[in-house]
């Protein structure tokens, strides 16, 4: 801070908080003009493989702790992911229904895909077959095993044991994200 303006290159005027996972956070009290009040700032630098992360959190309530700050920021972006990839991946977005009650179970029948999905991911990030764990992926599996199952079924040749071989859930795999 130089003549009254917060800048972001120097914490002289700031107070140290924490230091955990790497990330130190740093805080003050300022003026912001154009919320014409006091804000609380925080300033959570990360330092990882030689570069340096930065960014500049706010809150209006002043008394609220740096570190409190700093946590909700996560989970404010923890919820947009959410939100996301309900939008992207479970159809969120695509409801066009005029009755009152069918956007809230439009809503909750996305979520509760979307939990399914992360679930799944998460099994399956524990097998040997770790391909990634997100909604992409489960997606690309789930479509790469129905097209499996198309092109037994039409071929004629039963192969329900082709599940137990290492082959199959490489191209069950194919395309997902590795992590």
């Amino acid at each position: 801070m130089s003549d009254g303006k917060v800048r972001s290159d120097g914490l002289t005027r700031s107070e140290f908080v924490s230091e955990t996972d790497n990330v130190s956070l740093h805080t003050a009290v300022v003026n912001s003009p154009s919320l014409k009040r006091n804000i609380r700032i925080v300033y959570p630098v990360r330092r990882q493989s030689g570069k340096v992360a930065t960014a500049l959190l706010f809150s209006a309530d002043i008394h609220l702790r740096a570190a409190d700050i700093h946590r909700f920021y996560k989970a404010r972006f923890q919820i947009e992911f959410l939100f996301r990839d309900a939008k992207q991946f479970a159809g969120l977005s695509d409801c066009q229904s005029r009755r009152e009650i069918s956007p809230d179970f439009r809503f909750n029948a996305c979520m509760t895909a979307l939990n399914l999905m992360k679930w799944e991911s998460r099994r399956i990030a524990q097998s040997d077959f770790n391909p990634g764990c997100s909604a992409v992926s489960v997606k690309i599996r789930n479509f790469n095993e129905y097209l499996i199952k198309k092109i037994c079924n039409m071929s004629g040749p039963d192969f329900s044991l082709i599940k137990s071989a290492d082959a199959y859930n490489e191209i069950i795999n194919l395309g997902a994200i590795a992590a």
